[in-house]
């Protein structure tokens, strides 16, 4: 990246920058190079993900430099010592007076370390940039005789280790891969055959050169980051790697087929394993009903495939389908490869979920120290952070975690060592207390066994007492959960032998019996605790019942309870039966999980198209983590487009002079309900194209179309616009969105039969519609809000977060910090939604605002400001419409000519 030429003003771009980018990256550099934490916003549009790409690597590439000119500063202080040091010998050898070697060696040793590193970081350098120059030559096939002696000596190490290849498969009984390895001490030494974990495939690991991690909300969003950085002029000569889980990075046939991302997870660990493994001699006793059955390895990890594909990632800049396209290629796995390609990397592109949680980091080989993040649509980064790390288990799942590992001890307990019975046993007393505190019994149907409806909180010392585990170590459990992987091993014990069925009579012994009944128990529960939350897997039956271990969220719950007292709290949801219940760990402090990102970082970009408001942000989120207000940056600009392409109206009152207020006990009245429709009926005569309407929550939503379907106001607005709907499925919103596009289009090209002049498309605010889709230009003209979308006030979760943050957040100028979570809750929502249009420079659209509530000062001043400069608030609905019609007239004329 050295030999860069800047285009303007020492950053490079592909074009002529706005002022507002130039702005951005300077104010990034400046960060990164303060190692500050800064709150970025720059409205979509703007050009943010590019600006974030030329601004950070123009400071990598910088910071590299200087690096390099200090290590040869170094060395040559290193050559004028050592002159000096032959010229004091030789005065000492002719009578000088000795110098104090001691005091002179003790100075000088701390700065030969530092020239000794850096010599190496020099060597590896230029060793990983031949090896990539090599690559992109298309000389990878000489490349495989220059691999560097550390790699050599992992293989010897490997085969030693092994007695064989690593990538050839071991002979080992069936059931053994589901033993959990033999544990040895509850403290930091590992134990014996502990099973190889995926940051434990790598012996002998790179040193990490420093880096840019950049994370995003959708692998969607991470992809157009990664297309925007193949366009820059970084794109040649950086070197970046795209992270995925296994499910998006898996190119296993026999793995993917599972479906399930924690079977697919179990499965590729199992044959990591396999791989790995050293067979041991089966005991005298055993070898004969022992059949040795080969274990599965995966044909698409071999260590020397994995090197060559880690050398191809990190030579060109492929998105997470070209890596797949690769892996499919050359018969590699992307998801190793790609691991293994981190340290050498400059820019890791990666999702939330990886970054943000401590343990997934550590599974990733993700080292923060020193290095630089950047997350990026950081609008909810608090709730992100807050839903990571709070877990909710159902009655039917723990009762399904009990009688799994039940079923499981009893298999193997023959086999399973003292301290492994202990901690299953520990395990099987926990989930019989949950069990018990949602008012049920564990070797009972859980859905046969009644409770009365209500809902409960406590702290975590209370509920511990509640369940009687207070006696229980959760921090040596949760160890053991760690380092056993028993969660894992349950997953692949599960798999095998729930799908058990009652016909099969082969097998009649005692210990088969036991797994058949198993398998009908789990199966009964399946069939009718419907209420049992099903993951949505991509090609699955939608009502498919998953069959991996439960215990995987139980062991997440139990880390939760670990959390301090005043940071968490824990809620029961008792309805109906046991199997309806739930229990669920609640995360109040999120900055407790980010302080470690910020600690170890050397910057923090924050950065979103919407980061207003900010003020609360930085309380609960930074300074709550142990930032100093000192080391908080701030950057905010305004939009690309002139003031004259958005028109944003406050609107206090409809056409008839109703008074627009969406109260809980107003907003369900027939006559807000109709003013509603007068209004939406008055905008969609005058605006062209798309105009989508939000409501504050589903319920309203449908409260609201049926009273306009049972007095005509759907069938009028259906006259002037199409009317669509957003879905209540995922999978349908691709079809409806391409639907209402293709609609818009045809009304605005060919005169309609029917005189339609566009499409209605009803939304609500934090639904599907609400963040992430693009109604640019036509697909968006006009966003109407209606209402103002707080959050339910009665929710046990809210109140408590509320009650938290006013006991340990500053009351700045007498204001309740609780109070101020749902304002804030509910105008990032806002900002979201009226967000989704103005796309581009030359889009242009009005903002619709239906409730007097906005027009008040500090309501106002949450609203970004480049809408917040052009907002008009209009008490009566006449000079409003009229303001409207001439906007959108003014536009055709100016499109006319």
């Amino acid at each position: 990246m050295e030999d860069m030429e800047s285009d303007t003003g020492g950053f490079p771009f592909p074009f002529q920058p706005y002022p507002i980018q130039e702005q951005f990256m300077e104010a990034l550099y400046a960060t990164l190079d303060q190692g500050k934490v800064g709150i970025f916003e720059s409205p979509t549009g703007t050009g943010k993900s590019l600006s974030l790409i030329c601004g950070a690597l123009t400071w990598l590439r910088d910071y590299e430099t200087k690096k390099r000119e200090e290590a040869a500063r170094l060395l040559r202080e290193e050559e004028e010592e050592k002159e000096k040091e032959k010229v004091s010998k030789a005065l000492t050898s002719s009578g000088s007076t000795e110098p104090d070697w001691i005091t002179d060696f003790v100075q000088k040793k701390a700065e030969r370390d530092q020239v000794n590193k850096l010599k190496d970081e020099e060597m590896r350098r230029k060793r990983r940039e031949e090896k990539l120059e090599m690559i992109r030559h298309n000389a990878q096939l000489k490349y495989a005789l220059k691999r560097k002696t550390e790699e050599d000596d992992e293989i010897t190490k490997m085969m030693q280790e092994t007695g064989r290849d690593p990538g050839e498969p071991a002979q080992d009984p069936e059931d053994e891969g589901l033993i959990v390895a033999e544990y040895e001490s509850d403290e930091e030494s590992t134990p014996k055959n502990k099973l190889c974990d995926d940051d434990e495939l790598d012996d002998l690991e790179e040193e990490h050169v420093t880096k840019i991690y950049y994370c995003s909300r959708t692998h969607s969003q991470l992809a157009q980051f990664v297309h925007e950085v193949q366009k820059s002029p970084f794109g040649p000569t950086v070197t970046l790697v795209s992270l995925g889980s296994r499910q998006n990075l898996c190119i296993n046939p026999e793995v993917l087929r599972l479906g399930s991302t924690p079977l697919i997870n179990e499965r590729c660990m199992e044959m990591q394993k396999n791989k790995h493994d050293k067979p041991e001699k089966p005991a005298e006793d055993e070898a004969k009903r022992r059949r040795g059955v080969a274990k599965a390895t995966c044909p698409f990890s071999g260590f020397e495939k994995l090197m060559t594909m880690r050398d191809k990632v990190l030579a060109e800049v492929r998105d997470i389908e070209q890596l797949v396209h690769l892996g499919r290629k050359t018969h590699t796995c992307p998801y190793y490869s790609t691991r293994k390609a981190i340290p050498a990397a400059q820019l890791v592109v990666l999702p939330y979920q990886t970054l943000l949680h401590a343990g997934t980091r550590r599974a990733s080989g993700i080292h923060l120290k020193d290095q630089v993040v950047i997350i990026d649509e950081a609008h909810n980064l608090s709730d992100t952070l807050t839903c990571i790390h709070s877990t909710e288990v159902t009655g039917a799942q723990l009762c399904r975690a009990h009688s799994q590992l039940t079923q499981y001890c009893d298999r193997y307990r023959s086999r399973l060592k003292a301290k492994n019975l202990m901690y299953i046993k520990q395990i099987l007393f926990v989930l019989e207390g949950l069990v018990r505190t949602l008012g049920g019994k564990v070797g009972q149907n859980p859905n046969s066994q009644s409770t009365q409806s209500g809902t409960e909180l406590f702290t975590i010392n209370d509920y511990l007492f509640k369940a009687q585990i207070d006696n229980i170590n959760l921090f040596k459990l949760q160890r053991y959960f760690e380092k056993s992987m028993i969660s894992r091993k349950l997953s692949g014990f599960a798999e095998r032998y729930e799908g058990v069925g009652v016909t099969s009579h082969t097998h009649a012994n005692k210990e088969n019996r036991r797994t058949e009944g198993l398998g009908r128990f789990l199966q009964g529960l399946q069939n009718k605790a419907s209420t049992v939350p099903i993951e949505d897997q991509k090609g699955a039956e939608e009502n498919k019942p998953s069959l991996t271990s439960p215990l995987m969220l139980v062991e997440s719950f139990l880390s939760g309870l670990t959390s301090a007292n005043k940071d968490g709290r824990v809620v029961i949801q008792r309805q109906g039966c046991v199997a309806q219940c739930s229990v669920r760990f609640l995360l109040l402090n999120a900055a407790l999980h980010f302080a470690e990102v910020l600690r170890d970082c050397r910057a923090v970009i924050i950065a979103g198209g919407t980061m207003q408001p900010v003020a609360d942000f930085k309380e609960q989120l930074l300074l709550a983590a142990g930032l100093t207000q000192e080391r908080i940056t701030e950057f905010s600009c305004g939009h690309v487009i002139p003031p004259e392409n958005i028109l944003p109206i406050v609107l206090c009152a409809g056409p008839s002079g109703q008074e627009l207020e969406f109260t809980f006990q107003t907003r369900d009245t027939p006559k807000m309900m109709e003013e509603t429709g007068r209004v939406l009926s008055n905008l969609c005569n005058v605006v062209p194209g798309g105009v989508v309407c939000f409501f504050p929550s589903y319920e309203y939503e449908r409260k609201i179309l049926e009273f306009w379907e049972s007095t005509g106001v759907l069938q009028r607005l259906a006259a002037k616009k199409k009317i669509f709907q957003e879905p209540k499925k995922a999978n349908q919103v691709e079809q409806v969105l391409s639907e209402y596009s293709r609609c818009i289009q045809r009304c605005l090209t060919f005169t309609t039969p029917s005189g339609q002049t566009g499409a209605l498309l009803f939304s609500v605010v934090g639904g599907k519609m609400s963040e992430g889709i693009n109604f640019s230009d036509d697909l968006g003209r006009c966003i109407v809000m209606v209402g103002m979308p707080y959050p339910n006030i009665k929710s046990p979760e809210l109140l408590e977060k509320m009650a938290y943050l006013d006991k340990n957040m500053p009351h700045i100028g007498g204001r309740s910090p609780g109070r101020a979570l749902v304002e804030n809750l509910c105008m990032k929502a806002v900002n979201q939604s009226i967000g989704r249009a103005i796309r581009h420079r030359g889009d242009y659209a009005c903002v619709v605002l239906l409730d007097r509530r906005f027009s008040r000062p500090a309501t106002l001043q949450k609203i970004p400001e480049w809408i917040r400069r052009s907002t008009q608030t209009h008490n009566s609905f006449g000079p409003a419409f009229a303001s409207i019609r001439k906007f959108f007239l003014e536009k055709r004329q100016k499109q006319l000519n």
